[in-house]
């Protein structure tokens, strides 16, 4: 059963980084350390540990803050030690590119190697699934063969930095990337970039005459708009990522003429010049409209608002700001590396997928995607009721991060992990 609200708490569990109603055990001791990456950057972590454990458990998020994550307290008393670890770019979507939340998380698994941790096991959870499958995937390659430039067109560095093999993966509340994430919801009706609020009638999700009801979970789609909708979400992305590579590659060329002694002024301010990229509408899936698609345990909206409509408009949403190499490493369906489909098949240790029922992010057929490109010969995968963040979905329901966190304990035993 939920407990009930005490002073100061809330009746129901925020977020990712809040541990009520579980606390740490006693005896546990938090220490942290600033570490410095391969390219020179300087990130943070926490090192939770319980005794002297001999595996370490990994928490990390390329834009979340991931220091007090509900799952710290089980994963302790279940005898593992627990690293939370915060990425450059937390907060910031403007800067958010995963060539460098790679090298971020590098910096942090090889600190914990050097601590003299047996086996490392890392938890992605929600985006930190795209991240930590990314570093997998290169990990595994020898120094020479990772990958050389990033979307972006920029050196990624990955050869030059160390990257320790990992022991064991956890995908909680995966989906499949941001970029992907994104390519599922965003609002393909815009008719001008520059224009908020410009719309294409025939592909506008919020349109009656397309399917929409305003009534929660009321709006049906036929198959036909559903296809030419989904169509059209790819082609906005990829106009956009043309918009990306001409403002990288005017910046470039600008760059060229200075250090081939030419250009003035103009060439000058443009050459140091970064734009920012505005993408509105970014929360429009038709699936969070619609609860016949992929249906689910969900409830109708997504998980910026129940009321999509606003959101969508509003100022809300998956990124709205960013910078073109964001746009391109991050938030790009189409460009970005940092994708399961890509990168989950070069996860061969073993794996455990823990799916929320009630997601409103990932919907069952993608998360059976998800498994299925895995390519551990040892993968599991559960259901557990409860929404992205793991929260109730009825009242008088035990949060279903409780019950994660148990699933998970009892995986890493069974693993010989903890």
């Amino acid at each position: 059963m939920v407990k009930p609200a005490e002073k100061g708490r809330p009746a129901r569990p925020a977020l990712t980084i809040d541990w009520y109603p579980q606390e740490l055990p006693q005896g546990a001791e938090a220490r942290g350390a600033a570490l410095r990456t391969a390219d020179g950057a300087a990130v943070s972590g926490t090192l939770y540990a319980l005794g002297k454990p001999r595996s370490v458990a990994c928490l990390m998020h390329p834009r979340e803050y991931f220091g007090f994550h509900y799952l710290v307290p089980s994963l302790l008393e279940a005898g593992v030690a627990v690293w939370t670890q915060g990425a450059r770019s937390i907060g910031n979507d403007l800067r958010l590119e995963h060539e460098q939340a790679v090298l971020d998380a590098a910096s942090g698994i090889d600190f914990l190697r050097t601590r003299g941790f047996e086996k490392i096991v890392l938890i992605g959870n929600s985006g930190g699934s795209g991240l930590y499958s990314y570093y997998v995937q290169q990990a595994g390659l020898p120094p020479g063969e990772r990958l050389a430039r990033g979307p972006t067109g920029k050196p990624t560095g990955f050869d030059a930095a160390s990257m320790p093999a990992v022991d064991g993966m956890v995908y909680l509340a995966p989906h499949p990337g941001q970029g992907r994430l994104l390519l599922g919801c965003i609002d393909p009706s815009v008719a001008d970039e520059g224009d908020a609020l410009s719309v294409i009638p025939e592909l506008d999700p919020f349109d009656r005459e397309n399917g929409y009801r305003p009534e929660p979970g009321a709006s049906r789609y036929p198959a036909e708009f559903v296809a030419r909708y989904r169509q059209a979400q790819r082609d906005r992305v990829a106009r956009l990522d043309d918009v990306a590579r001409n403002l990288i590659s005017g910046r470039q060329a600008a760059r060229k003429q200075i250090k081939e002694g030419g250009g003035g002024r103009a060439e000058r301010l443009r050459a140091v010049h970064t734009p920012i990229m505005t993408v509105w509408r970014t929360d429009a899936d038709l699936r969070c409209l619609d609860l016949s698609l992929d249906p689910s345990d969900r409830a109708p909206g997504s998980v910026w608002s129940p009321d999509m409509l606003a959101s969508n408009y509003g100022a809300v949403g998956f990124g709205r700001l960013c910078s073109p190499e964001s746009w391109l490493s991050t938030w790009s369906g189409i460009s970005s590396a940092a994708a399961l489909d890509a990168t989950a098949p070069s996860v061969k240790v073993p794996a455990l997928v823990v799916e929320y029922t009630g997601d409103q992010t990932t919907f069952p057929a993608v998360i059976g995607e998800i498994f299925e490109r895995i390519g551990s010969a040892s993968k599991e995968h559960i259901r557990v009721r409860g929404d992205h963040h793991g929260r109730p979905l009825a009242p008088d329901e035990e949060p279903g991060r409780a019950i994660a966190g148990r699933a998970i304990a009892d995986w890493l035993k069974r693993r010989s992990f903890a």
